[in-house]
């Protein structure tokens, strides 16, 4: 059997500006494909994008609505240095700053962006427990 993949998919208003947030914003690297998706691989899962309106009518509901969706995305990095330059690449390519990254109660480090499309993102360090990929 083959391995499996999970992956997230984004419905995005506009897919070229998207992709420019994701591959040169945020620097993830992308992968070859079709002209209507977009996919990035994120070290174990792949972050797929593409039109919200298609999206929307695939899965039946309506493309309409914003606010918090009960979920947002997080990319864990490996110092507070990092969560830092990482915001500010965010916010270079587009993003909207929603909360500046601070020390947490929890005893990490994390700051939220919204990205082009309104997809909460936290960046986040957490010096009790890796996430990430084993070296």
């Amino acid at each position: 059997m083959k391995p499996r993949i999970s992956m997230i998919a984004l419905g995005v208003r506009d897919l070229q500006k998207s992709i420019e947030f994701y591959r040169d914003g945020l620097g993830f690297p992308k992968l070859d494909s079709p002209p209507e998706v977009a996919f990035f691989n994120l070290n174990g899962t792949w972050l797929g994008l593409a039109n919200r309106e298609s999206l929307a009518k695939d899965s039946g509901v309506s493309p309409e609505g914003y606010g918090y969706n009960s979920f947002n995305l997080a990319h864990n990095v490996s110092s507070e240095g990092e969560v830092d330059q990482v915001m500010e690449q965010a916010l270079s390519g587009g993003a909207e700053l929603v909360r500046k990254p601070e020390k947490k109660v929890w005893g990490g480090y994390s700051g939220y962006f919204k990205d082009p499309d309104g997809n909460l993102w936290e960046i986040a360090y957490n010096p009790f427990v890796w996430i990430g990929p084993e070296d």
